[in-house]
């Protein structure tokens, strides 16, 4: 078409697709096209801003490796990646949480009672629960993908002197349901601040802090896999993530245990004789309606 005007131009894009297009992809195409178009007029968006816009996304890309995605990232403290883990969550079974840019794939096996803390300092923490249905029936053979930050605050890839998968297990559940094993208490920590991301949290005057947390990807045959992340209620930062992970049935209480109750079934039983804490969280799953 050899009229495109301001005015126009949103309908003209709608009508280059060509008939064999996906219903869903031109769906999502025609209402990103014409937002963008939308923001464009509402912001009067200037060449160098328009610039500046497309800067800001290549630094994004530059800076991304297989140990770093800056546009999880940004998508993370955006509200983003949590609107979509609201809107794809079902009532009934435990709220998806944020699975942020830090999770390794192919973490090895952990026993049900294994310990994650290996040498690393800090207090013991015994973690627990049922992996259940919404009916409370445990579920068995569940996968529950484990992972959190060291006591320094820094995740496997993000700390050379930590070996790949670091405070990463997986676990399989058998016909009890439960999940358990032993760790540190995480630790708050700033998502990374020295690109792009960085660059919109300090123009933008918000601090970079995250609430400890450990997190869950939970999968099962029948069942709409979970990715979530649990919180505990006495965290400086639960009332302001900078990535909005936090919902209000994801948050729990550590327990303080005394010295000499360190429980049997775990691998470091008979090892441990100082004080403890301990989490219990069960985590609902859903019926995979696909």
């Amino acid at each position: 078409m050899r009229n495109v005007t301001k005015d126009n131009i949103t309908d003209v894009f709608m009508g280059y697709f060509g008939p064999d297009t996906d219903p869903r992809l031109r769906t999502i195409l025609e209402s990103l096209v014409r937002h963008l178009h939308a923001f464009a007029k509402e912001t009067s968006l200037t060449h160098a801003e328009w610039q500046k816009g497309i800067e800001f996304l290549e630094w994004a890309g530059d800076i991304s490796d297989k140990e770093r995605h800056e546009f999880v990232l940004l998508s993370d403290v955006l509200g983003l990646s949590s609107l979509v883990d609201m809107i794809n969550t079902v009532p009934g079974g435990t709220s998806s949480s944020v699975l942020g840019p830090f999770h390794i794939s192919g973490a090895p096996p952990l026993a049900i009672g294994g310990d994650l803390k290996g040498d690393f300092e800090g207090t013991v923490l015994i973690s627990e629960g049922i992996v259940r249905d919404q009916d409370g029936n445990p579920i068995e053979g569940a996968e529950v993908d484990i992972w959190q930050t060291a006591p320094n605050g820094l995740y496997s890839s993000q700390d050379p002197e930590q070996d790949t998968y670091s405070f990463h297990g997986i676990q399989m559940t058998g016909p009890d349901g439960r999940y358990a094993f032993t760790s540190v208490k995480p630790v708050s920590y700033t998502v990374p601040s020295d690109g792009p991301v960085g660059g919109i949290l300090n123009a933008t005057g918000r601090h970079p802090w995250r609430p400890s947390h450990l997190h869950f990807i939970v999968k099962a045959k029948g069942f709409r896999p979970l990715v979530t992340e649990v919180f505990p209620d006495d965290d400086p930062y639960l009332d302001e993530d900078t990535v909005f992970g936090v919902r209000e049935d994801l948050v729990m209480s550590y327990v303080d245990m005394p010295a000499g109750t360190f429980p049997e079934g775990f691998e470091l039983s008979g090892k441990v004789d100082e004080a403890y804490h301990t989490v219990n969280f069960d985590l609902v799953l859903t019926p995979d309606q696909s």
